[in-house]
């Protein structure tokens, strides 16, 4: 039997890489996101790899269209399967330039589009007494960096709801799964059509992977959700673990390299497009699909990621490995302090 699954943020970056992926295995696909230009094609994308797709223009910011597409799948391809929160916006910026209407745009995105999406999905998975939801989480999930405070205050807002959420489906012995994955540096468009107020292009962090890695990444936390989460990339791993043991030094290196790492040599575009208030592709047409433009210089290997799938296998070597990449992170950063 075809899982139904339903993708937000279907039209670019890790949401279209994890549609594809889940196309491949046959699944019948609802796509949920503002741009229908990436949508249609992100349709395209399902289709030819095995999938069916069903295109939902959907803002998630708004609770009555996170029902309105919930509705629509099931009406379309039956009871929901899996449920995966991807959509976001972001602001790159210091916070001081931020706007409060700005804001509060990501925030209702970011954090409450996870939100309201998942009482949509679990409004239906609770009645069945099944089904899975995957919230697309961060590094910055735990670790505030400088330029993104309202990315990283919805990230660190969506794991604490997240967790709250998970304790009460315990607690009432529900066969209803959340889980998420924490996601690195990823080459995906977000770069090419996030509201920048930066002199230069904005771009991640090194190492930056390319978005099949998290989908993959996505593909097996639903398959396993019991985990709670999952972490994805060696980075990931090193600056939670950095954060866990010496936050203040992190402060004080990430303060040093924080603005120059996230920019490139390169002058922003002046004409590069803003996904705030309406879908890049709304207002130039354009299909940016899964990846950025950051490909020459991404990876699609993570040996982190089959690690952590197997860390049953790995036992104390993974627990070593932690330890080692806790201590090296450290021990970087008390050079730089010296």
């Amino acid at each position: 039997m075809n899982q139904t699954v339903v993708v937000t943020g279907a039209s670019g970056g890790i949401g279209r890489a994890t549609a594809t992926a889940f196309g491949a295995r046959g699944a019948h696909v609802g796509l949920v996101a503002r741009g229908e230009k990436g949508l249609s094609a992100a349709a395209r994308d399902v289709e030819a790899a095995g999938g069916k797709a069903c295109v939902i223009p959907t803002d998630v910011a708004d609770p009555e269209q996170c029902e309105a597409a919930a509705e629509e799948v099931e009406r379309t391809f039956g009871p929901i399967d899996v449920w995966v929160n991807v959509a976001f916006t972001s602001v790159f910026a210091p916070f001081w330039e931020i706007t409060p209407a700005e804001f509060r745009r990501v925030t209702e995105v970011t954090y409450l589009g996870f939100v309201y999406c998942t009482m949509a999905a679990l409004k239906r998975m609770r009645s069945r007494d099944a089904g899975t939801i995957v919230q697309v989480g961060s590094a910055l999930a735990y670790r505030g960096i400088p330029l993104q405070s309202a990315y990283c205050g919805a990230k660190h807002a969506t794991q604490g709801f997240n967790e709250a959420l998970r304790c009460e489906l315990l607690h009432e012995h529900s066969n209803v799964r959340v889980t998420m994955v924490q996601m690195p540096a990823v080459n995906t468009p977000q770069f090419s059509w996030v509201l920048s107020r930066l002199p230069n292009q904005a771009q991640p962090v090194p190492p930056i992977y390319q978005p099949e890695i998290p989908a993959q990444a996505v593909l097996y936390a639903a398959d396993h959700p019991q985990r709670r989460e999952y972490w994805v990339g060696g980075s990931t791993v090193g600056t939670l673990a950095a954060n866990a043991i010496a936050p203040g030094l992190l402060d004080r290196y990430l303060a040093r390299t924080g603005f120059d790492s996230q920019q490139t040599e390169d002058p922003r575009p002046a004409d590069q497009p803003a996904n705030l208030w309406e879908p890049a592709d709304g207002s130039d047409g354009r299909d940016y699909g899964a990846h950025g433009i950051f490909d020459d210089t991404s990876t699609n290997h993570s040996f982190q990621l089959w690690g952590s799938q197997h860390h049953g296998l790995l036992g104390g070597t993974a627990t070593a490995a932690f330890a080692a990449a806790a201590g090296a992170a450290v021990h970087r950063l008390r050079r730089w302090r010296r």
